[in-house]
C-alpha cells in the first residue's frame, strides 16, 4: 500500500496540468495571497469590533477574503458559497446575529494570534459548541491561508478524494468530521513529506485532484466509462491551464513595457522577486532590472511585500522609490491596492507615485474598489492604466519620456 501511494504521489507531482504544478509550485500568485488574505482577515475582525461590519455577506471585508481565496485556482472553487448570505435559512447566522458575529470574529482574531496547533483546535472545539448556523467547516479555507502547516483546506472534492484514497465516509458540514479528517492528513503528510511538503496545501491537492476524477486512486479499477469521463475531465483541465497560462504571458508583457518605459527615461527598474527570471518576447527581466532590490529603511514584513510588487521605479543611484506598479490581470484588485498601501505608508514624507495597471474590461470594477469608503478616507491616491494603451504608448512614451509625469498623459483617475 505504502509503495503504492508513493506512486500515486510521484504521478501527481509529474503531471504538468496537475494542481501541484498549476497551483502549489508555479503559481506565483499563491505565495502573494498569503499576505492580502491575512491582512483581510484583520480587516474583517475590525470591523466586527467597531461594529460596521454590516448584515450581508456582499460588499463586505469577508467578500473580499473569500474572493482572494477563490482565485487560487481549482483547489478553493466554490469556497465562498457557504458564506452567502441565505434569507431564507437565516445562514450563515454571522449577519444578523449580534451575538454570533461577534463570536466569529473573536474566533479569527485569536486563530491570528494563535502559534501552536493545540490553541487552534482549542478555538474550532469552542467555535463549534456554538453552534452558529452555517459557520461550518468552510471556515478552514480562511485556516489554511493564516496556517498552512498545521489547517488543511477542506471542500467537496477534497473530501471525496480523501474518502476514496482512505475508505472513509468524511460528511461535509461538521467540524468533528473535520477534525477526524485533518488527523489523518497530518499524519500521511508527516509520512510521505519528502515526496510533499510542510505546506498541507500539496496534499490537499493531491486529494482534490483524486476527488475531481484526474488522478486514479490506489487500487481502483475503473470502468470503460468511468476512463471516457476522466479523459473529457483531462481535456477540459488542459484547456484550462493553457488559458491560464496565456493569462501568465500577458501579464509577463505588461511588466516588460513597465520596465522598458521606466528604463528609457532615466530610472532604475526592478520586477518583482519572483519574476526577474522572467522574458517576454526575447527580452530578458534581468537584463532591465537592477540586480538586487536596494535596502529599504522598512520592517522586514513590510519588505518582502514591497518586493512582490510588480514593477517598482528608482530614483537613478539611489533608494528612493519613484513609481511602482501592480498588474492586476485576473487576480484581486484588492490585494494589488494592499500591497501599493504597504509602500505608500512606509514612505510618509516622500509617498511614490503609484499605479494598478488592468484590463479594459476591469476598469469599473477597479474605480469600484478605489471608491470604497475606506479607500475615499485615506490620503494614498492610486492611478491606473489599461493595458491597451500601454501597449499601443510605450514606444512613444519612451521616446519623448524625460520624467514620470510623461504617464500622466494616460493614467486614469477618480479625480
Amino acid at each position: 500500500m505504502a509503495q503504492r501511494f508513493r506512486e500515486l504521489i510521484e504521478a501527481y507531482r509529474q503531471d504538468e496540468d496537475g494542481v501541484y504544478n498549476t497551483w502549489f509550485v508555479n503559481n506565483d500568485e499563491r505565495l502573494k495571497a498569503f499576505r492580502s488574505i491575512r491582512r483581510g482577515v484583520i480587516d474583517v475582525v475590525e470591523e466586527i469590533r467597531q461594529g460596521t461590519f454590516g448584515n450581508d455577506f456582499k460588499g463586505s471585508s469577508l467578500e473580499f477574503v473569500l474572493n482572494s481565496i477563490t482565485e487560487q485556482q481549482q483547489v478553493f472553487k466554490g469556497a465562498a458559497h457557504p458564506f452567502y448570505w441565505k434569507p431564507k435559512l437565516r445562514i450563515p447566522d454571522i449577519y444578523e446575529n449580534e451575538a454570533n458575529q461577534r463570536a466569529f470574529g473573536q474566533f479569527l482574531e485569536r486563530c491570528l494570534r494563535a502559534g501552536r496547533e493545540e490553541q487552534l483546535l482549542k478555538e474550532i472545539i469552542a467555535l463549534d459548541g456554538l453552534r452558529i448556523k452555517g459557520l461550518g467547516p468552510a471556515v478552514a479555507n480562511i485556516l489554511y491561508f493564516l496556517h498552512p502547516t498545521i489547517m488543511p483546506p477542506f471542500n467537496t472534492a477534497i473530501v471525496k478524494g480523501f474518502n476514496r484514497l482512505f475508505g472513509e465516509n468524511i460528511k461535509l458540514g461538521s467540524w468533528p468530521e473535520y477534525l477526524r479528517m485533518r488527523e489523518v492528513m497530518m499524519e500521511t503528510n508527516a509520512r510521505y513529506k519528502d515526496l510533499l511538503s510542510n505546506d498541507l496545501g500539496a496534499l490537499a491537492g493531491l486529494l482534490f485532484d483524486v476527488g475531481e476524477g484526474q488522478l486514479e486512486p490506489v487500487g481502483l479499477e475503473l470502468s470503460d466509462a468511468e476512463r471516457e469521463k476522466l479523459a473529457k475531465k483531462l481535456k477540459k483541465r488542459h484547456d484550462e491551464v493553457r488559458d491560464s497560462f496565456a493569462e501568465a504571458d500577458l501579464h509577463t508583457e505588461m511588466q516588460y513595457h513597465l520596465l522598458k518605459i521606466g528604463k528609457a527615461i532615466g530610472y532604475d527598474v526592478i520586477a518583482a522577486s519572483n519574476d526577474r527570471s522572467k522574458c517576454h518576447d526575447g527580452n530578458s527581466f534581468s537584463f532591465l532590472s537592477l540586480d538586487r532590490f536596494p535596502d529599504l529603511d522598512v520592517p522586514e514584513e513590510v519588505g518582502k511585500t514591497i518586493q512582490l510588487i510588480d514593477v517598482v521605479w528608482f530614483e537613478k543611484g539611489s533608494n528612493r522609490v519613484a513609481c511602482a506598479f501592480e498588474v492586476e490581470k485576473s487576480t484581486s484588485i484588492y490585494s494589488g491596492i494592499l500591497r501599493l498601501e504597504d509602500l505608500y505608508f512606509s514612505f510618509p514624507d516622500a509617498a511614490p507615485s503609484l499605479y494598478l495597471v488592468i484590463p479594459d474590461a476591469r476598469e469599473k470594477e477597479t474605480r469600484l474598489q478605489l471608491q470604497r469608503p475606506s479607500m475615499r478616507n485615506r490620503p494614498i491616491d492610486i492611478h491606473y492604466l489599461l493595458f491597451s494603451e500601454l501597449r499601443n504608448d510605450c514606444d512613444a512614451i519612451c521616446k519623448y519620456g524625460e520624467d514620470k509625469s510623461i504617464l500622466d498623459k494616460i493614467a486614469r483617475t477618480l479625480h
